[in-house]
This record gives structure tokens, C-alpha cells and sequence, in this order.
């Protein structure tokens, strides 16, 4: 059996610690080793362990980060650790928390791709199941739009426009390449000046500094150098695949998404998650017009 087609979990526990973006709470983390076939979980340590998994009937109404909750119980800002989960192809992991909110650390997922490579990623004795897209699941809002669509791979084209300095950006990666790490995973989150004063009335961006944020004011980049040129693109695709890595499954299909954003992208979750003609699970490796279908495996969306 290809190795790349077993579930994986890393090898050994790894921690981090930091501030929340958005509530600058400080939080310790620790990842985990979870068995085959688990997913990814969240375990609030400060609250008896109470666990929260990471799948689309969990998410709760997000903005201007990805939060899951259960029963009352909030994990916020989630999805720089999922992005990084889905890009390096860990399928099974307990995250252990001590606050609502994960660190935001550098502002991309580069130390979690770090980390990985330090202690190593483990294969497991199971095939890993794919979320194969079946048909078109569309989503329009006010001008903006998401979408995924069958197709080889798991192929990804983003599309942003955004005040100077960022103006127009596009991007496109195909994840099935293995170039997570060295095409997405440095992006950092990013900001406006000007927007400072409104986002923190609303109780947002309380942990943001220059340390871990891309800051543009006044048509400038007042913390660079970049780390691409198209960085702030880069970083929505970052963003979405974490987003996404909430169907519960890496996804086998193309994704379209033009100025869209974290409400957008957990829409099209839900809504692909209740088309049960959409997708279908399946296995690899086979030769791609016959793949190993899962029976009449579906999703639990309630």
C-alpha cells in the first residue's frame, strides 16, 4: 500500500504557547498523537477536558476567525492549525488548550510545519478516506463567491482585491503537489490600520501586533519585508484550506474562491456537507477512474 494514502498523526507530542489574536489571552497548546480513524480534537483543559471535534456541524458563526463550539464550549481562531493539519496530511491529532482561543504565534503556520518536522509524522495502519466532489456547490454573496467543483487533486484558485497596497492578487495551488510548506504555509494574517480602532471596539484583534500580523497603513507595508510578494493572497488560501479541513476529510476536487472570507468559506462547508449527491467518500491509491468507493459512508452533519 502507497504511504501516502495512510492516515498519519505525528510522532511524538509537541507544545506551543502565545496570546489569542483576537481576545490576546495568553493560552498554552499541546498537540498529540491521536489512533487511526479519530480526526482532529480539541480538548479544552481548562474545562474538565471537554472535547470538541473539528467537523462542520461544530462550527459556530464565525467572522473574522473560524470557531467551533459545542454545547456552550468555544474554541476560537482555529483554522491556522487545521490549514497546517490538511497541508501536511496529519489526519488524527488531540489539541489540547487552556483557553478559547489558540495562539495566534507568528501569524501563519509555519511553526506548526516546523514542529512537524521536528518530531516527525507517523504513518497509520488505515487507508485515509477522501471527500471526492461529486457536482458544483456554489455560493454568491454581495458580489462574492466560493466554490468547489469536481476535479483531479485538490486544486485551489484564489482571487482578492483589496485596497493599496495589496490591490489584485490571484493564486492557485494544486495540494496534491506536496508544496504546502513551501508555498502557503509562511503566509501571515494581515490588517489595516485604519480598521484598528473599529475591530478592537468589537472586542477583535485585542493579541494583533507588528510581531505577528502584517500591518498596512497609509497605501504601505509599515512591518515588511514580505515573505512573498503575493503573501496576502497566499494567506487566504491559508485560511480557506484550514476552513475547509472542517468537512472532516481532505477534499479530492477544485476550489474557486473570489473576495471571499472566513463566513464564506464555513457557508460552503455546511452547504456541501447537506448535498449528500455532492460528494461521496473514496480511498487510493487505485487508477483514478476507479476508485475504491466507501460503501454508502456519509458524513454526520447533525
Amino acid at each position: 500500500m502507497e504511504t501516502e494514502h495512510l492516515e498519519k498523526t505525528i510522532a511524538a507530542v509537541t507544545e506551543f504557547s502565545g496570546i489569542g489574536l483576537h481576545s490576546g489571552a495568553p493560552v498554552n497548546m499541546r498537540l498529540l498523537p491521536a489512533p487511526a480513524g479519530s480526526g482532529i480534537v480539541f480538548r479544552r483543559t481548562d474545562l474538565d477536558n471537554y472535547e470538541i471535534a473539528a467537523t462542520g456541524r461544530n462550527v459556530a458563526k464565525v467572522s473574522y476567525a473560524t470557531s467551533i463550539m459545542r454545547q456552550g464550549v468555544l474554541i476560537s481562531t482555529t483554522e491556522h492549525l487545521l490549514s497546517a493539519l490538511i497541508g501536511m496530511g496529519i489526519d488524527n491529532l488531540i489539541v489540547e488548550l487552556d483557553n478559547l482561543e489558540l495562539p495566534i504565534l507568528d501569524g501563519s503556520a509555519q511553526p506548526y510545519v516546523e514542529a512537524f518536522a521536528r518530531v516527525g509524522i507517523r504513518n497509520q495502519r488505515r487507508r485515509r478516506q477522501y471527500l471526492r466532489i461529486l457536482k458544483s456547490v456554489e455560493v454568491h454573496e454581495n458580489g462574492k463567491f466560493i466554490a468547489v467543483y469536481p476535479g483531479e487533486g485538490y486544486s485551489i484558485t484564489y482571487d482578492i482585491h483589496f485596497a493599496d497596497p495589496i490591490g489584485r492578487q490571484a493564486f492557485t495551488i494544486d495540494l496534491a503537489d506536496g508544496c504546502y510548506g513551501a508555498e502557503i504555509a509562511a503566509a501571515r494574517t494581515f490588517g489595516f490600520r485604519e480598521d484598528e480602532k473599529m475591530l478592537r471596539d468589537m472586542g477583535l484583534i485585542r493579541g494583533a501586533s507588528e510581531e505577528n500580523a502584517i500591518v498596512l497603513c497609509g497605501g504601505e507595508v509599515q512591518n515588511g519585508p514580505l515573505r512573498f510578494s503575493d503573501e496576502f493572497v497566499r494567506h487566504k488560501v491559508l485560511d480557506l484550506i484550514g476552513d475547509l479541513a472542517l468537512v472532516g476529510h481532505r477534499i479530492l476536487g477544485r476550489v474557486v474562491a473570489q473576495r471571499a472570507g472566513h463566513a464564506m468559506h464555513t457557508a460552503l462547508v455546511s452547504r456541501l456537507l447537506r448535498d449528500r449527491a455532492a460528494w461521496e467518500l473514496v480511498q487510493l491509491p487505485a487508477p483514478r477512474r476507479s476508485l475504491v468507493s466507501v460503501g454508502d459512508a456519509r458524513l454526520a452533519t447533525a
